[in-house]
């Protein structure tokens, strides 16, 4: 029987794919991270503007080694990741979509998904922010989501629609703002009911 008594430690990661240090995804993950702390989760932050993630060559060597060929910044990622119990995502858009280093991080999971599925069950959560209102954020969010369901994972939204979609500079868009506040809040709802069980 469980002992429902001890409190069970649970860790968000923070992903900002943006190659700019201190830009609005950084800024973006920083504050939900820190909403996420203040509820009692432990965080983890990867900022993609201080690692270097070169792109997936499909050399499948990791089909057979259980480990990438590439020898990068992306080493130290996996164990990130993996021991996260919830992901949450943030990206600039990029000519309407995520970013190039984004991408290239989320192809080199590739081994985490071929060897036992290692980011399936956890929750994740998507944030997007662009040039203008309609800049691409809403496409930005599904092709997030469309990683995080290739891999297995629960995917929330803002407890409305997709997830964070937010217009630059972040901190001026008080409705934008709210969806990320409210998408932050539903990852850390969805992991409190699992820890419950």
């Amino acid at each position: 029987m469980p002992d429902y008594a001890q409190v069970i430690t649970m860790k968000i990661a923070g992903i900002s794919g943006s190659p700019r240090t201190n830009q609005n995804s950084e800024k973006l993950i920083n504050i939900t991270l820190g909403i996420a702390e203040d509820r009692g989760f432990e965080v983890d932050r990867i900022f993609l503007s201080e690692h270097t993630v070169a792109p997936c060559t499909a050399c499948d060597v990791c089909k057979d080694t259980k480990r990438c060929a590439i020898e990068d910044d992306m080493t130290p990622i996996y164990p990130a990741l993996e021991d996260a119990d919830a992901i949450v995502v943030a990206s600039p858009v990029y000519f309407g979509c995520m970013t190039a280093q984004l991408k290239a991080l989320f192809d080199r999971t590739r081994p985490s998904r071929i060897h036992g599925f290692l980011l399936s069950g956890k929750v994740g959560g998507a944030i997007a922010v662009g040039g203008s209102r309609n800049g691409g954020q809403e496409k930005t969010v599904q092709a997030i989501h469309d990683w995080m369901h290739i891999h297995g994972m629960i995917v929330v939204g803002d407890n409305n629609h997709f997830g964070g979609i937010v217009h630059a500079p972040a901190e001026s868009d008080v409705v934008g703002m709210q969806t990320v506040v409210d998408t932050i809040n539903k990852i850390c709802d969805v992991l409190e009911m699992i820890r419950q069980r």
